[in-house]
């Protein structure tokens, strides 16, 4: 019996020892299968992706060269982190008037030569160079850029035939799903990285038109502009930027997603500018408490806050009307809203599904164009300019309900609206942008012209604490006033 039982024992083992070496032989064939699978991808889609080099004359650096970490907040501030754009400048060279070389990513979409990239890869370029990943090189033409989803359309000519990539579905990707980011970080051109999709419809206070993938991924400086891939080898996104308390990669980074990307790629290549619908309406999100007072079940839709005058939406939609759906598509929440209105063409009739007064109602708004931030220098009234304001760098204007709905401000915010810049002054140099409100300066509120003339004239510290409202995101920025 001892024998029989210790036999078993020895049968039981050898089982057991057989399963665990099948099952990591099998394990170790998947991983293997996987690999070759990333290689092949990599194979397939890295010749797509191109470096672009951005060479700006002296004069334009310190607009550029201040644009490069917009969303930095300078050193000596209580705020630590921090989201940045980065595209590979040379930042030391900016105090001595150089010509700077910005290097960042792209990625070719079609074999005619239209390459993607991000905005900021190129603002204020004079010459743009494509080196492709056998070295060879062409000269670039910007076709268009759009500011608000930091993207921006290339060209180039060749009369050999281009490798290319596809865009993807980035509404199919899944939380967990594999993505490969290739690009050109540091100038290292043709780096791949692997990782997964971290999260969707991230909102990085980038404005109202944008919409982003997360990803750890690791990309960093000059992965600017390029793709992100899916597993099938498909651009879901393009990588634009990451958030970092030091500027290198901790794993969170942040692609415009490829639907947006088609969007904007086929309005640029039809005129090199972006049209964009306009409703006429400043919203917000539906708390749970507004939800209960206005008497509906769950706290969705974008809620109506006010109308502006002589807008689409006057005589249509009130104050305290809720969208829920914008022809046909669910208003979840108010970021849904601005987007869907942006892809809808000038002159559209849109059906708009609407809680008002505890009942559900339909309107037909003819949907009208978005103005610029230039049309808006040029309608805003009162728009100030002496000598503080001129040390200042700016010039700016009473915030009007015309002037709220442009920059995207609800009504609740006060302060003045950013009509021009000066593209060396300190308003510029930190990163103060066309459009934003100015709410507070040191601690003065800004409500009017004077009040920010007033504000100007007591400051004693340097730098001074500026408080901008972007697009309905605040955000602090240090300005060093001569």
């Amino acid at each position: 019996m001892v024998y029989a039982d210790n036999k078993k024992s020895a049968m039981r083992r050898v089982v057991t020892t057989s399963a665990l070496s099948t099952a990591l032989f099998t394990a170790a064939t998947i991983s293997a299968h996987a690999d070759e699978a990333l290689a092949d991808l990599v194979e397939r889609v890295a010749p797509s992706v191109v470096t672009v080099l951005a060479q700006q004359d002296a004069e334009a650096v310190d607009v550029a060269g201040n644009n490069a970490e917009r969303f930095q907040i300078p050193e000596g501030t209580p705020f630590g982190d921090l989201f940045r754009q980065f595209g590979q400048g040379a930042p030391d060279q900016f105090a001595n008037k150089q010509p700077r070389a910005g290097l960042g990513s792209g990625f070719i979409l079609d074999a005619d030569g239209w390459i993607v990239t991000n905005h900021h890869v190129v603002e204020g370029a004079d010459t743009v160079t494509i080196r492709m990943s056998d070295n060879r090189e062409f000269d670039a033409e910007i076709i268009g850029v759009d500011e608000n989803t930091d993207l921006a359309l290339l060209r180039i000519q060749s009369e050999d035939a281009l490798p290319y990539v596809v865009l993807g579905d980035s509404d199919e990707i899944r939380v967990g799903e594999d993505v490969v980011a290739v690009g050109n970080p540091f100038g290292l051109g043709g780096t791949v990285t692997s990782g997964i999709v971290s999260a969707k419809g991230r909102n990085i206070s980038a404005g109202p038109y944008a919409e982003f993938i997360q990803t750890d991924a690791a990309i960093n400086k000059g992965n600017s502009g390029g793709p992100l891939f899916n597993d099938d080898g498909e651009v879901i996104g393009v990588n634009s930027a990451i958030y970092s308390p030091t500027g290198g990669s901790v794993g969170v980074g942040f692609a415009v997603t490829s639907n947006i990307v088609e969007l904007i790629v086929a309005d640029l290549k039809e005129d090199g500018q972006v049209d964009r619908g306009w409703l006429g309406v400043s919203i917000q999100d539906v708390t749970p408490e507004l939800a209960a007072a206005l008497g509906m079940d769950d706290a969705t839709g974008a809620l109506v806050s006010s109308v502006v005058d002589g807008s689409p939406s006057e005589g249509k939609l009130q104050a305290g009307d809720v969208i829920l759906s914008f022809n046909g598509k669910d208003v979840p929440d108010s970021r849904a809203l601005p987007r869907l209105v942006a892809a809808t063409e000038n002159g559209t009739l849109a059906d708009i599904t609407l809680h008002r007064a505890g009942k559900e109602v339909t309107q037909k708004v003819q949907i009208g164009e978005l103005r610029s931030a230039q049309a808006l220098t040029q309608a805003t009234p009162a728009e100030e300019k002496d000598a503080a304001l001129e040390k200042f760098g700016a010039t700016v204007a009473e915030l009007t309900d015309g002037a709220r709905e442009q920059v995207g401000i609800s009504r609740d915010v006060e302060g003045v609206v950013v009509t021009s810049l000066s593209p060396s002054g300190p308003a510029a140099a930190a990163g103060v942008q066309v459009g934003d409100v100015i709410v507070r300066l040191g601690n003065q509120d800004v409500n009017d012209p004077n009040a920010m003339r007033a504000a100007l004239a007591s400051q004693e510290t340097a730098p001074t604490l500026l408080l901008i409202n972007r697009a309905g995101q605040q955000i602090f920025v240090a300005v060093e006033i001569a």
